[in-house]
């Protein structure tokens, strides 16, 4: 089997022969095999209308969809003539037709179940490139290439179409109030900008005119300044060569009155001069054997308090010493009195504390009665019974006396009634 092809269909010639026939020319052998049968494809670009009705589309709106696809076999790729004339020799073109239609048809239904209707209504290119690159791929395999696919009609029986077409136009007449509100806008702006630029443009010709203005007096005072300031200098020159000159002229009278002032201080000093001499001579000399003479009789009256100071520590450590001796005689003394009190008291114990006891108590009786005498003025309150006066004052002294012995043997412990029946205990 071969293939020969012209420029609207293929031809495929086949046939077997036993014994085929050779034929040589020009040097070359050409065997012809035995021609049994002769079958044409047509390699003409076929025109499809691709209709689906009432698809329903991703969110369940049906809509119907026509496509205009030119379709044709490929003759210059022998692998793809081949498949074609696998798959439909011996069919009509009207037969191949319908097998790419139906092939289309399918792929455009699929493609319209994946996408809304607006995404087909808006973006046509986009459906019309999905739908061509898949019935591409599929028609390929038969032989068939897709030369182009446009998508024609989009339209439903439900006015979904229509009411999004008056959603747009209605849009379309929003965008349109708000681009002449915006162009409106944008030329009121534009006119304020130009107002602005004139009334800037005046400003800043008025700027430039107050400038120049100020430029003008400013150089004019700087000129007025630098013409002041030569005058001034002027006249302060001559100012200060009168200051001069009179500078001089007074450092010249200066200069006088000091070799006068030093003539003065000259004669001042000889003046001095006679009168220390004259001092010395009078005064400062006689001054001086005062001075000496009162000098050496206070060095002897020192002398004299010094020696008198020593006599009179001496005298003190002397009589302090013998103080001291005093002292610790009588001390010894009275250590050896209470030696031999200690022993009496050993000796005599409780008789020894009873005369100590009664020693004292006429000191006590005189502490208790002492308030009484410096007392200036007593008030008794009597209760209506006893004795009044002077004589309750001594019962109550009396009473306080008689209390005392009970007092003393709480303190020390001794009984002054019952030392008295005691006898001597003798050691």
């Amino acid at each position: 089997m071969f293939f020969t092809c012209g420029p609207n269909e293929a031809m495929v010639v086949s046939g077997f022969c036993r014994s085929p026939p050779v034929m040589v020319a020009g040097g070359r052998v050409f065997v012809l095999p035995c021609i049994q049968q002769i079958q044409r494809i047509s390699l003409n670009t076929l025109t499809l209308n691709v209709k689906s009705e009432k698809v329903y589309t991703r969110h369940g709106v049906p809509i119907s969809v026509t496509g205009i696809a030119q379709v044709k076999i490929q003759g210059q790729n022998k692998e793809m003539l081949a498949a074609a004339c696998q798959m439909f020799l011996g069919k009509t073109e009207a037969e191949i037709a319908h097998i790419a239609l139906e092939t289309l048809e399918g792929h455009q239904r699929a493609i319209m179940a994946h996408m809304t209707v607006e995404e087909i209504y808006k973006d046509r290119q986009k459906f019309s490139e999905q739908v061509f690159k898949v019935a591409s791929s599929d028609l390929v395999n038969m032989g068939i290439s897709v030369v182009s696919y446009t998508l024609k009609d989009i339209h439903d029986d439900q006015d979904y179409l229509h009411s999004l077409g008056k959603a747009r136009t209605a849009q379309v007449q929003k965008d349109a109030r708000i681009g002449e509100a915006e162009a409106k806008r944008d030329a009121g702006i534009r006119e304020a900008k130009a107002k602005q630029e004139k009334v800037s443009a005046q400003y800043l010709s008025e700027i430039e005119m107050a400038k120049a203005q100020r430029d003008y007096e400013l150089k004019k005072a700087a000129y007025d300044i630098e013409v002041n300031t030569r005058r001034a200098q002027a006249d302060l020159a001559y100012q200060l060569q009168v200051a001069k000159t009179k500078q001089q002229i007074e450092e010249q009278r200066v200069q006088v009155q000091v070799v006068e002032r030093a003539q003065q201080v000259a004669v001042q000093e000889q003046e001095i001069a006679r009168r220390e001499k004259e001092l010395e001579a009078r005064v400062r000399k006689p001054a001086e054997a005062e001075r000496y003479k009162l000098e050496r009789l206070a060095e002897a009256e020192k002398s004299q308090l010094i020696m008198q100071a020593e006599a009179e520590a001496e005298s003190v450590r002397m009589r302090g010493e013998a103080e001291a001796f005093a002292i610790g005689a009588r001390a010894r003394a009275e250590a050896e009195q209470m030696a031999k009190k200690a022993e009496a008291f050993q000796l005599y114990q409780e008789a020894a504390q009873l005369d100590m006891l009664l020693e004292k108590l006429p000191q006590v009786a005189e502490e208790i009665s002492g308030p009484l005498t410096s007392a200036k003025k007593i008030t008794l309150v009597s209760s209506g019974g006893g004795a009044m006066g002077a004589a309750k004052v001594t019962g109550e002294v009396l009473d306080i006396l008689s209390r005392l012995p009970e007092s003393v043997e709480r303190l020390t412990g001794v009984s002054i009634s019952q030392v008295n029946h005691k006898p001597l205990r003798t050691a």
